[in-house]
């Protein structure tokens, strides 16, 4: 066959999902319906079809749609010729994830550039043109957006900060995830950490600032807990001290008629968290040795299960009859 062989009319790939003919195809695909090499060479011809990426084909002339390209980096990925894997093969993380999950701070599909593609370890894969592989010792379970599997937000934000050397785009990221409701902050600090991205002082500089809007976040819905549920109001944000003793710690929410004691959990799971959670554990034991219950809540269950939340610290304040007097504390504003 030469570029003067007309080529013979063939039906184009079906999806085997909608049953229609596909835009796409890989050299697997096209080579399983018995169209050889030199026949997909014929077809890409100019004003034919194109080789977007090495064994993908835009089977359509025209510029490709953002679409195209996501679904193209996916076909890429799943290449044959891999070694066999456990769960999820591929999907769409960094910016691009970002976007689909609708971060107003993630530029439009249109203006990416680069595509990031995550795939477990063990593939033997390359980056290549527009698409960046990321590989994982233990891919995420992905969530399908637009039809498309995509890394959930933590993760994607954590690779899309491994590509970004301006601090304030980090920032505005990073900010969005909590602010946006995406996520907690632990979950993106986690993966960053898994990342190794905690040694770049701009990403230092915005997990700071996660990590306080985050707590802001967390006190306001401690705050909406109290006020809706009709519990009697606490002293807020207080220090806790023997008299003429040593410290014991701070809390969020304190009801001293009570002895209850309400503490959110925003520790940052950095390398030191267990160390935090030693020192979280040895206030919370102490403060129960003096009668005070100690009500321990993360801002996830604050935010998903807040009617809950609130029955436990309801919980607590009605049992006070039943429990032995509590220790004398001075309470002090924090």
């Amino acid at each position: 066959m030469n570029h003067n062989t007309p080529i013979t009319p063939r039906p184009l790939p079906l999806s085997p999902r909608t049953g229609r003919t596909q835009r796409l195809a890989s050299a697997d695909q096209l080579r399983a319906q018995g169209m050889p090499a030199a026949e997909v060479a014929a077809h890409c011809r100019p004003g034919g079809w194109q080789q977007l990426l090495p064994g993908v084909f835009l089977l359509h002339p025209g510029q490709p749609t953002s679409e195209d390209r996501l679904k193209a980096a996916l076909l890429y990925a799943r290449r044959t010729g891999a070694v066999p894997t456990q769960g999820p093969d591929a999907m769409i993380t960094g910016l691009a994830a970002l976007t689909l999950h609708r971060f107003s701070s993630a530029p439009p599909l249109t203006a990416l550039d680069r595509i990031d593609v995550l795939v477990p370890r063990t593939r033997r894969l390359r980056s290549t043109g527009w698409v960046r592989v990321v590989r994982a010792p233990e891919a995420p379970e992905p969530v399908e957006l637009t039809g498309v599997p995509v890394a959930p937000v933590a993760r994607a934000v954590a690779d899309a900060v491994s590509g970004l050397s301006d601090a304030e785009t980090v920032r505005r990221l990073l900010t969005e995830a909590v602010r946006g409701g995406h996520c907690e902050p632990g979950a993106v600090v986690r993966e960053l950490n898994r990342a190794r991205l905690l040694t770049r002082p701009h990403v230092v500089d915005a997990v700071d600032t996660l990590l306080a809007e985050g707590r802001s976040l967390s006190e306001q819905r401690l705050y909406e807990m109290v006020r809706e549920s009709g519990l009697p109001d606490p002293l807020w944000n207080v220090d806790l001290r023997l008299p003429g003793g040593p410290h014991l710690g701070g809390v969020d929410a304190y009801w001293p008629d009570q002895a209850v004691a309400v503490e959110l959990d925003t520790r940052a799971p950095r390398q030191d968290d267990d160390a935090l959670w030693s020192e979280y554990t040895r206030k919370r034991e102490h403060l129960e040795r003096l009668g005070i219950t100690v009500v321990h809540i993360t801002p996830r269950k604050l935010r998903e299960a807040m009617d809950q939340q609130a029955t436990v610290v309801r919980t607590a304040l009605m049992a006070t009859p039943d429990r032995q007097p509590s220790a004398y504390v001075v309470v002090l504003p924090r």
